[in-house]
């Protein structure tokens, strides 16, 4: 079994975070997370197994069963079920002949519902094979499926223009905040510092709007209010507003010419928010375009 995993090991080895690469690297080979992996991976790294466990049942990118080659995840929270998504789920399990929570015989498809995938002013949205679909509908399942079969994605590519990547920069010092060495979905990561009841460790979430993946150095529980603060000048980010999902602080990150990514401090809320009329400073800035954002 060490062979079988090792490679995957080693090749984190030494690095910021390793258990949840090598996690996401053997999920992404075999589609799941295998006990044996799980039972390599504490032998070879020294991770207690309760901490690997703990891990891979706390994301939800991580499955302890197998799944097809496509995954095509339906969101269900109130924002997209109250946009019909019940009907998209029920076209899906129509022209895939799966229930929630199925995987077809010959391992090509898992259907699933999750109660949110941050991006609830797009719903009903769909994400399949790590692509966003937004404001979907019926009529539009059989070709969400065709687009993933035939492989009509390229590696990293994104269907949704409502999705995209930004670049952030701490509004005091200055600095850049994306981690190019710690892609997710093949993007530059933000890298923000988080503490919770004291215990401080590093943050990272997706760099690309639209996408509410976030993963931390130390395991966070869910509905825990994180204190963010700039990695490199160590200042903490000071409230600009509340969030419209939870309540809870929202915090600016600034993009370079005006504008701030609002990012909610509630452990598994996910809600970003640009706000084009401010820098994260108690300064104001005038409105700047999507280009601008993107850098196209």
């Amino acid at each position: 079994m060490e062979e079988k995993y090792g490679k995957i090991i080693e090749n984190h080895q030494g690095e910021l975070g390793s258990l949840i690469s090598i996690l996401e690297d053997i999920q992404e080979k075999y589609h799941y997370l295998p006990g044996d992996a799980l039972r390599t991976v504490a032998q070879k790294t020294g991770y207690p197994m309760v901490d690997i466990y703990g891990v891979a049942t706390f994301y939800k990118a991580f499955s302890l069963r197998p799944q097809g080659k496509h995954l095509v995840s339906v969101c269900v929270g109130t924002a997209c079920h109250v946009r019909s998504s019940p009907a998209i789920v029920d076209e899906f399990t129509r022209q895939l002949g799966l229930k929630p929570g199925e995987t077809s015989a010959d391992k090509e498809f898992t259907l699933e519902t999750v109660n949110c995938l941050g991006t609830c002013a797009l719903g009903p949205i769909v994400m399949a094979d790590g692509h966003y679909f937004s404001n979907v509908k019926r009529t539009d399942v059989r070709k969400i499926i065709q687009e993933i079969t035939s492989g009509v994605h390229e590696e990293g590519s994104l269907r949704d223009e409502n999705v995209f990547p930004v670049e952030v920069y701490c509004p005091y010092c200055n600095q850049k905040l994306m981690d190019v060495n710690n892609c997710i979905q093949d993007y530059p990561s933000i890298l923000l510092s988080g503490s919770v009841n004291g215990t401080q460790g590093w943050v990272r979430m997706s760099g690309l709007y639209g996408n509410s993946f976030a993963e931390a150095e130390h395991q966070m529980p869910p509905d825990t209010e994180v204190v963010f603060s700039c990695p490199n000048c160590q200042t903490r980010f000071q409230e600009e507003s509340s969030c419209m999902v939870c309540g809870s602080p929202m915090v600016p990150l600034a993009f370079k010419g005006g504008g701030s990514l609002l990012v909610c401090e509630r452990w598994g809320c996910g809600n970003r928010v640009i706000n084009l009329n401010s820098n994260g400073s108690p300064e104001k800035t005038e409105n700047i375009s999507q280009e601008q954002l993107t850098g196209n």
